[in-house]
């Protein structure tokens, strides 16, 4: 979490590295306070991992993801925060 100005609206960044191998970094702002999930997902829509189910603060938050044991390929990530919904592509090279 960082302290300091507020965002100025929801955001949902892509994730670096990326290609990545095992881990990834996920950065998103929150414009307000609220309840917040972060999941991952794989091509077929079936989730493999969720990273954030709270309430969180408005703020910039960075969460690492470590996709040990998960096969090679794409996986998307989505952000909701209220009616905010976003989902951004990630790939996973072994």
């Amino acid at each position: 979490i960082s302290s300091g100005n507020l965002p100025a609206g929801f955001q949902l960044f892509q994730n670096y590295s990326n290609p990545f191998n095992p881990s990834t970094t996920i950065e998103f702002a929150l414009a307000k306070a609220g309840w917040v999930t972060l999941n991952i997902y794989n091509i077929l829509g079936e989730e493999v991992a969720e990273l954030v189910s709270e309430n969180l603060s408005a703020g910039s938050y960075k969460y690492n993801w470590d996709a040990g044991g998960l096969a090679s390929g794409v996986y998307l990530y989505q952000l909701k925060a209220g009616r905010f919904v976003q989902t951004r592509k990630m790939l996973l090279i072994r």
